[in-house]
């Protein structure tokens, strides 16, 4: 936890928060005196991908999808 005056984190603002890791705090003091604290929020974890939720997106494929293109026979065992 570090602290800086009132007018360190007004003139600093952007660069303090750049700073923060996730979970760190910056305490802001007035006359030497606290009078807020700045905490780096924990990043939302990410939810894990669920089976099946694009169902229905494709509404087209093409009838030649699965055709070999020509000039690629030579790369085919």
């Amino acid at each position: 936890m570090s602290t800086v005056t009132l007018e360190e984190a007004q003139a600093h603002l952007p660069r303090l928060i750049d700073q923060l890791r996730p979970g760190e705090e910056i305490v802001i003091t007035r006359d030497h005196k606290p009078v807020a604290t700045v905490r780096a929020v924990q990043p939302a974890p990410r939810e894990a991908p669920r089976l099946g939720t694009l169902k229905g997106t494709i509404l087209h494929v093409a009838p030649d999808f699965d055709a070999i293109p020509e000039g690629f026979e030579d790369y085919l065992p």
